[in-house]
């Protein structure tokens, strides 16, 4: 008897909610028209790369950049619309946000 089944026992009247919309719901960013600005930078003698121009909600951005701080296995932050990625990463963060359809112009050397 697995978890389920001791559960259903339990509590008999007990429905189950389908959760699959809200899943659906999250993996949703909202696209854009004007391409996101990857900037490279260095700030206290120390390289940074920057992606700026994103139109839409804070929180979609705040994903997106969870996203790629985890894929790139990096710190970062999100300040001022804008997020900062430690390191140079231009061109696999260039990669990343193509692959998810997003438009990206490199900005600088």
């Amino acid at each position: 008897m697995d978890l389920q089944d001791q559960l259903k026992n339990l509590f008999p009247d007990h429905q189950i909610e389908e959760e699959e919309s809200a899943h659906d719901d999250k993996d949703q960013i909202w696209m854009q028209d004007d391409p996101i600005l990857c900037k490279y930078e260095k700030r206290k003698g120390k390289p940074i790369t920057i992606l700026e121009g994103y139109t839409g909600a804070d929180d979609d951005f705040k994903k997106l950049a969870k996203e790629l701080k985890t894929r790139l296995s990096v710190g970062g932050s999100f300040k001022n619309d804008a997020i900062i990625i430690q390191g140079d990463y231009r061109n696999q963060i260039m990669e990343i946000l193509k692959e998810k359809g997003f438009k990206v112009k490199r900005v600088g050397g």
